[in-house]
């Protein structure tokens, strides 16, 4: 099993199909949520790969369409110094779904196989114990009744890199620019190679990794999307909209909308400003 992209991106994917498709597969996910619901089933889906390689928006299109109460995202800041004191997994199983939920890791468990090893905050002896663990409880959870999915998101060095300069140039993507990505930068064999040690020790036929082609963010959403609603059968068990009576009173057109009353507060309508005109950082500098 491989880990990292070495060919050139494929063709670009039509603007009109990938929104076409993205909501068609979206009504599903509806569909496939409902169903879980209905089953009690649980499942845990994890998302691995390269820095850069579009997990988090790969997550977004996921939950776009579904009730947040019924699944949700997991992504987990570093351990505290409590947590450091713990079984490894502790605070990854308190996420873990009841019935009827689901539960998607943005980065799970498996980052002591790779940030935490190829950066150093792991010793070989607790990494050797980790890739014999993560199997064992991995059956665990599928003995249980949990379903769980395990996607590695692959892209090449050069669409890395491609994509941390549109990060840095971007102030609105700029924050997912971490100094941990930047020193990942110069570690691109030692992540390949504790990839390779991961999947050797830890596909397993009860939680098989998936590997998603993601050199091309549209593409890889619509294969990964189709894929996971294809690991956990549904049936549309939505139920039928509900017919809406009459409302009683006045017609709409002589309802008289609720304006808060005079010397109420009010946010403006800025809509026919020229673009650019609104508020900046530049009015709130002190010149200290």
């Amino acid at each position: 099993m491989t880990a990292d992209r070495k060919d050139a991106p494929g063709p670009r994917l039509d603007g009109a199909y990938y929104r076409a498709e993205l909501a068609r597969l979206q009504v599903e996910l509806v569909k496939q949520q409902a169903w879980i619901r209905h089953t009690g089933a649980r499942v845990v889906v994890l998302f691995e790969g390269r820095d850069a390689a579009g997990k988090g928006g790969m997550i977004q299109r996921i939950l776009a369409p579904l009730n947040p109460r019924f699944t949700r995202t997991v992504a987990l800041p570093a351990p505290t110094e409590a947590e450091k004191t713990q079984w490894y997994f502790q605070r990854y199983i308190a996420h873990l779904p009841a019935a009827g939920h689901t539960v998607l890791f943005d980065r799970s468990w498996y980052n002591r196989a790779g940030v935490e090893k190829v950066m150093g905050f792991v010793g070989d002896a607790d990494h050797a114990e980790f890739l014999d663990a993560a199997p064992r409880l991995e059956r665990m959870l599928v003995r249980s009744g949990i379903t769980v999915l395990k996607y590695w998101l692959s892209i090449s060095d050069t669409e890395q890199e491609r994509r941390f300069r549109r990060r840095a140039a971007d102030p609105t993507k700029r924050w997912k620019l971490s100094p941990m990505d930047i020193a990942a930068r110069d570690r691109w064999q030692e992540y390949s190679r504790a990839a390779e040690v991961m999947f050797a020790r830890t596909d397993i036929p009860e939680a098989p990794w998936w590997i998603v082609d993601a050199e091309n963010k549209r593409r890889a959403r619509i294969n990964l999307i189709t894929h996971l609603l294809g690991q956990v059968p549904y049936e549309d068990v939505i139920a039928d909209p509900p017919e809406l009576p009459p409302r009683p009173g006045p017609s709409p057109r002589e309802q008289v909308e609720f304006t808060g009353g005079a010397g109420a507060n009010v946010v403006p309508d800025v809509t026919g400003q020229e673009p650019g005109t609104g508020p900046s950082s530049a009015d709130w500098t002190s010149g200290v």
